[in-house]
């Protein structure tokens, strides 16, 4: 990647205007690069075949056009899950995996090199936190997967490597590229965004009023419990968190998704449930058991079983709960497993 240029494919329509027509260009030359960049996906400014040499030239010595490429593709043999690892141009690594739902083809994007939340039962933070991810490297998981695929992504979920809100600006402007209608024009309405909970962050959004969907990683209803698993809960309270959620969906309409993570011994009894029920019922949301993944370094477990008993624990108390479809499980679909793997 070479630093002194500017990256052209992070740029929102009307930033890309601008440098436009600082270059001496007419704006119009701005429609005609964006669809090269986003509709025909190029990875060369000589492919852009309706504008001059001269023009070209300019856009070499000013931009670079971003790229990542493939370290590894798993396919799985019980569905039609694919994990992809990509490299990015500086040598790191991150997670992309492709997902078939009766629905259509869901993509799950990783927003971080790494992750700094330490939540507990995570294979992306054990390694540390490394950078942001630019909103074009957030765009190329699609484009490149839907390439190599042959398949439109239909849906997308921000739960890879990294905490989205943790890297706000450069997700909303990735969320403006997607929904650009001039591009991907993906509706922000099939975008779930997966969030610890960073509280300010998520009052942020709420007034952006995106039409995204927000995932809030719960895993527990006490402060007490919460913190040792969640060190974001040190900062930001449980009581705080769900005021904010409140605030998100008064503001937007959009119910939000409670992320619990039910793992043995921690979080997975009756007064557990009654916790949720007490801090959650009467409020228009949805809670999405999730059976713990088996991590090398750490001794959390659990399995569909004790996930499936916590469902009609929270049924018996009026909750809408489901238990998430486990897709992948040979490929260890799960986030941050295959960039350990590949990088110990």
């Amino acid at each position: 990647m070479n630093f002194e240029k500017t990256d052209i494919l992070s740029l929102e329509f009307e930033k890309l205007e601008r440098e436009v027509i600082a270059l001496g260009e007419a704006k119009f030359r701005a429609s005609q690069l964006f669809g090269w960049l986003h509709e025909k996906r190029v990875k060369s400014f000589d492919e852009m075949t309706n504008l001059s040499s001269s023009l070209r030239d300019k856009l070499n010595e000013r931009f670079y056009i971003n790229q990542i490429s493939v370290s590894k593709r798993l396919a799985s043999n019980k569905d039609n899950t694919v994990k992809y690892l990509y490299e990015l141009s500086d040598k790191n690594h991150i997670e992309t995996v492709l997902m078939e739902y009766d629905h259509g083809t869901s993509l799950c994007i990783s927003t971080q090199v790494g992750c700094k939340m330490g939540c507990k039962f995570c294979a992306s933070t054990i390694a540390g936190f490394k950078r942001n991810l630019t909103p074009s490297e957030m765009l190329l998981q699609i484009y490149e997967t839907e390439k190599l695929e042959g398949k439109k992504v239909q849906s997308l979920v921000l739960m890879g490597i990294g905490e989205p809100l943790d890297n706000f600006d450069n997700v909303i402007s990735f969320l403006r590229l997607l929904s650009d209608k001039r591009g991907k024009n993906l509706s922000l309405r099939h975008v779930s965004l997966s969030t610890c909970g960073i509280v300010p962050r998520i009052k942020e959004l709420a007034e952006l009023e995106l039409g995204i969907t927000l995932s809030v990683s719960l895993h527990a209803a006490n402060d007490s419990t919460r913190s040792k698993i969640m060190p974001i809960n040190n900062k930001y309270s449980i009581s705080e968190l769900i005021k904010a959620c409140k605030e998100y969906f008064s503001k937007t309409g959009r119910r939000i998704s409670f992320e619990y993570s039910v793992i043995d011994g921690v979080n997975d009894k009756h007064k557990n449930a009654e916790e949720i029920y007490k801090l959650l019922g009467g409020f228009n949301c949805h809670i999405n058991i999730i059976p713990v993944n088996k991590i090398k370094e750490r001794s959390f477990t659990s399995n569909r079983k004790s996930a499936n008993a916590f469902k009609k624990y929270l049924e018996d108390f009026g909750m809408n709960a489901t238990v998430r479809r486990t897709l992948g499980s040979d490929i260890d679909a799960a986030c941050g497993q295959l960039r350990r793997e590949y990088e110990i």
